[in-house]
């Protein structure tokens, strides 16, 4: 049998040879697409990096369009090359790349996809076929398709494209936001006037808190891309934004969830305002794009708590009212008031009396209030009294409501009484005005009650034909001041009136000088007519005085023995040189002349008041001012005591060191010059024992002057009824002075007796305060807040700094050495005058005024609330 031609066999297939090969032509197009828009890349990123760098707009539109056409042209330039370099691959050109990639030799894949010429003919040839294509398989299973190489860094050896692509990475940056609007104007040519270039976005916010709080406005400057951190100031802050630079329309405010629109300022600037009341998010955005965003925290303002410190009542020897409050505020309390209602017409109007309250609105204010309200239609009867605080925001807090009955004047003529009486009954029953014309019918029926003064009569009938024919309410309320001045003038006569008209032009010339210091205007004319008014109110005020002095039987003019005699002409020429420096708008010179006529007038007042002094207060005066005397006569006693105290004490401490060859060689045989240190031993001994029996001597000096001090106090507790703390501070000191010196212990007795005198001075400063509110020229008790022991020649530091105990004397109460004389009875000490306690007041007012401006310079601050604690 012939052996037939057998068919050859097909291949061994290859795993995802297909998939290979679209790779591997994918790769060839790559190669070939790459270099060939290269070109064209880097012409546009040419044109970016000029284009963001807002150089083209800069230029003349013609040439702007030049540059435009030159770029265009370049480009499609470009796209034609690439497209004649771009030929798209075969598979048999993928099949060679992959033969390449891979490092086959032979083509195995060609040898895979043959077939033998005139067919197997026979079993060997088929067999040497099926071999030949198995060995071209199993080295096609190892086909890579490998990393395409497009061969660039051979077309650009200096590598050109990495610096393009880092200069328009560069140029990104720098746009920023402006990416956009700089690409729009580059390809827009503008063909009338050079454009300037888009300015930098600049965002500034200014916050301003309320003026009440006190806080330091908030400036906050925002750069584009940085974080923002949350703001947080006080509701009822204004808020200004500023924007300026940048490309586009008018931005927005979003403040709270509330829209506000910027207003422009020029073609690059816009700003806007609104105040800040609503929590949330501060947000400015610009074209439907968000330029910056805060979060919006507000601080609330709490309204303000007021209390009574004590029930208020009649201040001492005084016939105000005298009302304590607290008030405190987050911020600063601006007002306090007390709101008073009438308790038998609560319907009444109430009465509001504003309170002292330190300037600058402090935060915790604790205070007093005695306003005068004795010529107030309400004396006398009983109110309510509401206490209200007021911070810098208008809030309002309330105190609880406590019931007084208003001070009134006390008057002793029988007509003056019987028209108060009168004034209380048209408060409480205003619509009973028969019955108030009868009671002054019946006041005026007795002329010789009130001395036939014309004046008084004329004012009893004017007031029964207002009451008659006057209708209306205000009638009443200008009928109850016609009395209240009828009564006046009956009680106090011309002399008084004319001095409470003197008081009060001086009030008002010295209000205005101080307008002019705060820098307000006022009229030259206002100034000398108030100037010249004085004059004529100091001279009514002398005739009166002469007058008086007249029906009193005396021929000379009263005087104070302290001070230079006063001549009427003298002050009627300080009034003139005053009114003519108003006139030349001197106000220097004028206010030094009214503090002149002031202290003259009250020279004279002071004289006048002194001589009208019954006995019982002149010997009470007295009285105090021996004991001021003793006082000091004490303190120059225990400061010598001490002086010798000290002088032994030292005398001990050189005693007890030995000579340092004592302390070295104790074991040797005396020397000469330790014979000598031997005998000046016995010196030292003999030396002990008369300070020993000098320190006996002071001992007893010492008991009796703590039995004088014993007998000084018990004096003071019959006359007062009280003793001053510290002079049983100072017995005990002096009682430890003895028994220190009887022990021969120095130091512990100069110890105590320096504490003795300390105690001695602050019980002197507390017998004046006693003995001047006993006395009724300053109220007792006024030891913290207010003057009375600070001010006085006692002293005015506890601490032991700047005592002084009158004229002549050292800061320990004792003589000076220049100062010769025989015993000391007081005269350089006397009780505090009215007007000492008046314009210490003054002074404590002015610095509490001053320690609330708090933009004055640190150090003044602190100096003046170191005074301030010293009163």
């Amino acid at each position: 049998m012939s052996r037939a031609a057998l068919p050859a066999s097909p291949p061994p297939p290859i795993r995802r040879l297909g998939f290979r090969r679209g790779l591997a032509r994918a790769a060839i197009l790559w190669e070939r697409v790459w270099p060939a828009i290269a070109p064209l890349l880097g012409i546009l990123g040419v044109f970016g990096v000029i284009a963001l760098t807002g150089l083209l707009p800069l230029l003349p539109g013609w040439l702007h369009l030049i540059v435009l056409a030159a770029f265009l042209c370049a480009a499609c330039a470009a796209i034609v090359w690439a497209a004649r370099q771009i030929r798209l691959p075969g598979g048999a050109e993928g099949e060679r790349r992959l033969e390449r990639a891979s490092g086959l030799a032979h083509r195995p894949l060609a040898s895979l996809a043959d077939r033998p010429a005139g067919g197997a003919a026979d079993p060997a040839t088929a067999a040497l076929w099926a071999a030949h294509q198995a060995r071209a398989a199993q080295a096609a299973a190892r086909l890579k398709v490998g990393a395409p190489h497009p061969g660039l860094p051979r077309r650009d050896p200096m590598a050109l494209r990495a610096g393009l692509a880092l200069s328009l990475l560069a140029a990104l940056v720098i746009a920023g936001p402006e990416t956009g609007p700089r690409l729009g104007a580059a390809v827009s040519p503008s063909f009338g006037a050079a454009a300037a270039p888009p300015l930098p976005l600049r965002l500034e916010l200014w916050i301003t808190p309320p003026a009440y709080t006190g806080m330091a406005p908030v400036f906050v400057r925002h750069e584009p891309g940085a974080a923002t951190a949350p703001i947080t100031v006080p509701t009822a802050s204004r808020l200004a934004v500023h924007v300026s630079g940048g490309t586009g329309g008018a931005p927005r405010l979003d403040a709270g969830g509330g829209e506000v629109a910027f207003r422009s300022l020029d073609a690059h600037s816009f700003a806007a305002e609104t105040t800040l009341a609503t929590p949330g998010r501060l947000a400015i955005t610009r074209d439907g794009r968000e330029l910056a965003a805060w979060p919006l925290r507000l601080l609330t303002d709490a309204p303000p708590t007021v209390a009574f410190v004590a029930p208020p009542g009649r201040g001492p020897a005084t016939p105000q009212l005298r009302i304590e409050f607290d008030a405190r505020d987050d911020y600063g309390v601006v007002a306090v008031d007390a709101i008073l209602r009438l308790v038998a017409r609560p319907e009444t109007e109430p009465l509001t009396v504003p309170m002292p309250v330190p300037g600058g609105a402090s935060r915790h204010v604790r205070g007093t209030g005695q306003p005068d309200l004795s010529a107030h239609p309400w004396a006398g009867l009983p109110v309510t009294i509401t206490l209200e605080a007021r911070d810098g925001a208008d809030q309002t807090g309330r105190s609880e409501t406590m019931t007084v009955e208003l001070p009134e004047r006390r008057f002793e003529h029988p007509v003056a009484r019987a028209l108060i009486a009168l004034r209380k009954r048209m408060t409480l029953a205003p619509a009973e005005r028969s019955a108030h014309t009868r009671e002054l019918d019946r006041l005026a029926a007795a002329p010789e009650a009130f001395d036939h003064d014309f004046t008084v009569f004329l004012g009893l009938r004017v007031a029964r034909s207002r009451l008659r024919f006057d209708r209306t309410e205000a009638a009443i309320a200008e009928v109850q001041e016609l009395l209240w001045d009828l009564a006046l003038r009956i009680e106090e006569g011309g002399r008084d009136r004319t001095w409470r008209q003197l008081s009060e032009l001086r009030e008002q010339l010295r209000e205005a000088l101080d307008r002019v210091e705060r820098g307000e205007e006022v009229d030259r004319a206002e100034l000398e007519r108030l100037a010249r008014q004085l004059q004529e109110a100091m001279q009514r005020y002398f005739e009166a005085l002469m007058e008086q002095m007249r029906r009193e039987g005396v021929e000379t003019m009263p005087f104070d023995r302290n001070a230079r005699t006063l001549d009427m002409r003298d002050m009627q020429r300080m009034a003139e040189r005053m009114q003519e420096a108003a006139r030349r708008g001197e106000l220097e010179r004028m206010r030094q002349q009214l503090a002149e006529l002031e202290r003259a007038i009250e020279q004279l007042q002071q004289g006048r008041m002194s001589r009208m002094e019954s006995p019982e207060r002149q010997q009470q005066r007295e009285q105090g001012q021996q004991m001021m005397g003793a006082v000091n006569d004490m303190l120059q006693r225990q400061g010598q005591l001490m002086d010798r105290s000290h002088q032994r004490a030292e005398q001990d401490r050189q005693q007890r060191q030995p000579p340092r060859s004592q302390q070295q060689q104790p074991w040797r045989q005396p020397s000469p010059g330790q014979q000598q240190q031997q005998q000046r031993g016995q010196q030292q001994q003999q030396q002990q024992r008369q300070r020993s029996a000098e320190g006996q001597m002071d001992q007893r000096q010492q008991q009796a002057l703590r039995r004088a001090l014993g007998e000084l106090m018990d004096q003071f507790a019959d006359m007062t009824g009280d003793v001053p703390e510290p002079l049983g501070q100072a017995d005990m000191a002096m009682r430890e002075a003895v028994e220190a010196l009887g022990q021969g212990d120095n130091e512990r007795a100069q110890g105590a007796q320096q504490r003795a005198i300390e105690a001695l001075q602050r019980g002197g400063r507390e017998m004046q305060n006693q003995m001047a509110g006993m006395m009724g020229m300053m109220e007792p008790g006024e030891g913290d807040g207010d003057p009375g022991g600070d001010n006085t020649e006692m002293g005015g530091d506890t601490s032991g700094e700047g005592r002084e105990m009158g004229q002549g004397r050292d800061p320990l109460g004792r003589p000076r050495r220049d100062q010769v004389g025989g015993r000391d009875e007081g005269s350089d000490v006397r009780v505090p005058e009215e007007m000492e306690m008046q314009r210490t007041r003054e002074i404590q007012e002015e610095l509490r005024r001053r320690a609330g401006e708090r933009e004055r310079p640190q150090p003044e601050l602190e100096y003046i609330d170191r005074l301030l604690r010293r009163f």
